[in-house]
């Protein structure tokens, strides 16, 4: 199994600590005046979500997460699970729990391209992609003079998540959304 130097470590690198895997959230090299330099380093655990930090004196190592980061498609939803299928042409299909699904509910559109990470053949995370085309299913109708600085107001989108847009927005648009922040980026044409 390969391993990382403190060295080689950076952000998103996935690695094992005390049998989980984790991914590299910071990674502080430091050099004190007197002493052994060593690296302060921030994890998320990829069960359990769970953060914190430890420190590596300089040349330790860590094994490598055998986790897959793939780009899958999303299928539906049967309340319990939500199915994803590999777009590699073998068309696998893996199901992911809520836990795994986390904050990106908001944003599961069937047929969107999804990045899920796979730990022994079982998603542990679903990511969606910085922005996600959707489409507004209600909001309170525009009026004449609504201006993009008039304010705004919230926009149900299709997916259920709901959006601060400018006033002018009607139903049946479709918008593009920043996945990261929850904002309304701009209309699509």
């Amino acid at each position: 199994m390969a391993s990382y130097s403190t060295n080689e470590f950076r952000s998103g690198l996935k690695v094992m600590l005390e049998g989980d895997p984790c991914s590299i959230i910071e990674n502080e090299f430091v050099k004190p005046g007197k002493g052994q330099a060593f690296n302060r380093v921030k994890f998320r655990n990829l069960m359990s979500g769970r953060v914190w930090e430890r420190t590596f004196k300089s040349g330790e190592s860590l094994e490598a997460a055998d986790v897959m980061d793939l780009d899958m498609e999303y299928l539906y939803t049967d309340g319990e699970f939500w199915h994803f299928m590999m777009t590699d042409g073998s068309y696998e299909q893996h199901a992911a729990s809520k836990e795994a699904v986390g904050d990106t509910i908001d944003w599961l559109k069937e047929q969107g391209v999804y990045s899920v990470t796979l730990y022994n053949g079982s998603p542990l995370s679903v990511s969606a992609p910085n922005f996600v085309e959707l489409q507004v299913v209600e909001t309170d109708p525009g009026l004449k003079g609504d201006t993009a600085q008039g304010g705004s107001k919230p926009a149900k989108l299709s997916t259920g998540a709901t959006v601060k847009v400018p006033l002018f927005i009607v139903e049946g648009e479709v918008l593009k959304i920043d996945t990261r922040t929850g904002e309304y980026v701009g209309r699509v044409k």
